[in-house]
């Protein structure tokens, strides 16, 4: 945490040492002493100390400077740092000035010269005024701010993206909270150039771009080297566990994600079936293990980056990403996951990001305190999503198509649900249509046994329906199922295409799809039990493959 400061200012190169002398001598532990010769250099410094969030706890000030007063200066000063102690350093010449100033700037001392012996003169007025601060001095938040709509699309992506990539911040609603206004005040900007992201170092980003923010906030999108022996495209937990693997026996492996690593089990609220821990984790808690696991074995990590096109010649593959940047690798792994599908509805599309989410329960549930909300989906991350949000929500409706959720999720989740009193599940019941001004405020629901439909208030509506494989940017020679899955090993053979394309001796790996020395792990392969347990099996069990092909090459 930054030391609060204690500024002083005298023209007078001989006292201005003196005073920086004695200062430092007594509060150098507590405090940060910052000395200057001219009030005008010290007045333009202080805007830029607001900006990067500092604390000012004392000004201390010689009352004759030229072209200001040490008053007029004390003045000036308070309309950025109102709550700091004022004090001036003052001749006896100067008493009826300083003593005028108490009424007219609210000054807290003057303090005469000579203040020797300080231990006597100096020290316990400053202990005094420094101690009345120290009583109602609360600590800023010094680290990254984000200031938006609560309701804004745009500042729903930012949140998302900092909370995947496990970036602590802090949310200013521009609409509730003071705070957001001031800070936009503080830069010179409007309401207009909403979202704005606020750093430490009192810089500022309005409407960034995911790769901006993530270069800024010190995220490698570009790869360090040009040949790999293992690209891993996908940061989920199959991903994840290939990075450790391949990292862990030597392989030269990058990691490529086009948001934040973790994917779906990252946004989880809480994993309680993950082999190892007993009372359960967080998404964000297993992704940040494994990151650093990754790291700690030379992995690289790049991110925001997406990959949009991979070309294969003899032993090496050409990853092309979005920014134009290629690496060479001798083999990959697939492990991009599945999102969940979206609801074909334009009511509800029209307020994705403003009260509509697709999986982002831990993101924004605390928009929605005391709040009723609405949860569709019957399986584990709905189960998990309800849960998280019965914490602060009012009420948790999950609404399923079936009559029940015994037929599709984890009966240790159904258990829990059944015990939480403010969590109900409505059985055959169907979101038609969502209602609201510029966010989210009613849904429309219908009853599936009756057929007749109500508008209930819904403060927000989370979607975990469905899976959709993220398999659409892949154009070469890659076999997939109907709903777009990815084949491998021997289950290729019972497609017709699988001949025209694989012209080896040897069959495929187990994890091998239809192009040589690229593999699949995770959600994303067809037949995957869509665990998160099983996906960080296929990750490392991957990697055993790609040992093979490449001992083969």
């Amino acid at each position: 945490m930054k030391l609060p400061i204690i500024f002083a200012i005298d023209d007078d190169p001989q006292v201005l040492q003196a005073i920086q002398h004695d200062l430092r001598q007594h509060y150098r532990k507590h405090y940060r002493i910052l000395c200057t010769e001219s009030a005008q250099e010290a007045l333009d410094a202080l805007p830029d100390l607001v900006r990067k969030k500092e604390q000012v706890a004392l000004f201390l000030s010689d009352q004759r400077m030229p072209g200001m007063t040490g008053v007029d200066f004390l003045s000036r000063a308070r309309k950025l740092f109102p709550n700091a102690k004022r004090a001036l350093l003052t001749a006896y010449s100067d008493t009826e000035a300083a003593i005028r100033a108490i009424n007219e700037v609210q000054l807290d001392y003057y303090i005469g010269k000579p203040w020797n012996p300080p231990e006597e003169k100096l020290y316990p007025v400053l202990d005094d005024l420094l101690s009345d601060w120290q009583s109602t001095y609360r600590p800023g938040f010094d680290g990254l701010q984000l200031v938006g709509y609560q309701f804004s699309p745009q500042s729903h992506e930012l949140k998302d993206f900092l909370a995947g990539n496990l970036f602590p911040y802090q949310w200013l609603d521009i609409e509730s909270d003071p705070r957001a206004e001031e800070l936009l005040s503080q830069n010179e900007l409007s309401q207009a150039d909403l979202p704005v992201v606020s750093f430490a170092d009192g810089t500022v980003l309005a409407q960034p771009s995911l790769s901006d923010l993530g270069t800024k906030l010190g995220l490698q999108p570009k790869a360090k080297a040009e040949l790999y022996d293992l690209a891993i495209v996908g940061a989920g937990p199959a991903g994840l566990a290939a990075a450790v693997y391949g990292g862990s026996e030597g392989l030269k492996t990058i990691l490529i994600d086009k948001r934040a690593p973790g994917g779906q089990a990252g946004t989880s609220s809480r994993i309680e079936n993950y082999l190892g821990f007993p009372n359960g984790l967080s998404g964000a808690d297993l992704t940040r293990r494994a990151i650093s696991q990754a790291t700690r074995f030379g992995v690289e990590f790049l991110a925001p980056q997406e990959v949009v096109s991979i070309t294969s010649s003899g032993q090496y593959k050409t990853v092309s990403m979005a920014d134009g940047s290629q690496l060479v690798t001798r083999a990959v792994i697939l492990s991009t996951g599945v999102s969940y599908r979206q609801l074909e509805n334009e009511s509800l599309q029209k307020f994705t990001g403003a009260g509509v989410y697709y999986g982002a329960a831990t993101t924004e549930a605390y928009a929605f305190k005391d709040k009723p909300v609405y949860v569709v989906g019957g399986g584990n991350s709905a189960g998990q999503g309800a849960m998280y949000l019965s914490r602060v929500a009012s009420e948790v409706f999950i609404c399923v198509h079936r009559r029940g959720l015994s037929e599709t999720m984890s009966q240790y989740l159904i258990d829990q649900i059944d015990r939480t009193p403010n969590i109900k599940v409505l059985g055959c019941t169907e979101v038609i249509e969502g209602k609201g001004h510029d966010h989210l405020e009613e849904l429309v629901l219908k009853d599936l046994d009756t057929d007749t439909e109500r508008t209930v208030s819904a403060g927000g509506l989370f979607i975990f329906i469905g899976a959709k494989p993220l398999t659409d940017w892949i154009e070469m020679d890659i076999i997939k199922d109907p709903k777009g899955f990815i084949a491998t090993g021997r289950d290729l053979a019972r497609y017709a295409d699988f001949k025209k394309v694989w012209r080896y001796d040897r069959e495929p790996h187990l994890l091998e799809t239809c192009s040589i020395g690229v593999f699949a792990a995770g959600d994303v392969r067809a037949g995957a039990m869509n665990r998160v347990a099983s996906a960080v099996g296929e990750g490392a069990m991957a990697v055993s493959f790609v040992h093979k092909y490449l001992a083969e090459t």
